[in-house]
């Protein structure tokens, strides 16, 4: 298959997908276990997506700034920083790092 059938069927998916989320009851997705799932599932993929944004550079695992900024989030968070203020001492830490010659 050409690499436009692979768009089209990717994006046929994608449409199947979202047509079948409207076709589920509203009942379903109202229950404490739906949404208990729709919470622990957001919070699965936004920490899979943290890990491979900060481990990952092309086909490798690579330990650089971004684990430092990380870290220094992660503090801020624990410290109950406003969000605002995480991503600003996220950014700082990289860059801190990085003009320490951390790649």
């Amino acid at each position: 298959m050409s690499l436009w059938g692979w768009i089209l069927l990717a994006s046929a998916v994608a449409f199947a997908t979202k047509l079948a989320g409207y076709l589920v009851p509203a009942a379903w997705l109202e229950r404490p276990r739906a949404t208990r799932m729709a919470a622990a599932l957001t919070i699965g993929l936004l920490a899979s997506l943290t890990a491979m944004n900060t481990f990952v550079a092309g086909t490798g695992l690579v330990i650089d700034a971004r684990v430092g900024a990380l870290l220094a989030a992660a503090g801020a968070l624990a410290l109950r920083v406003p969000f605002l203020g995480v991503v600003v001492i996220g950014a700082a830490a990289t860059a801190l790092l990085r003009l320490a010659g951390l790649p």
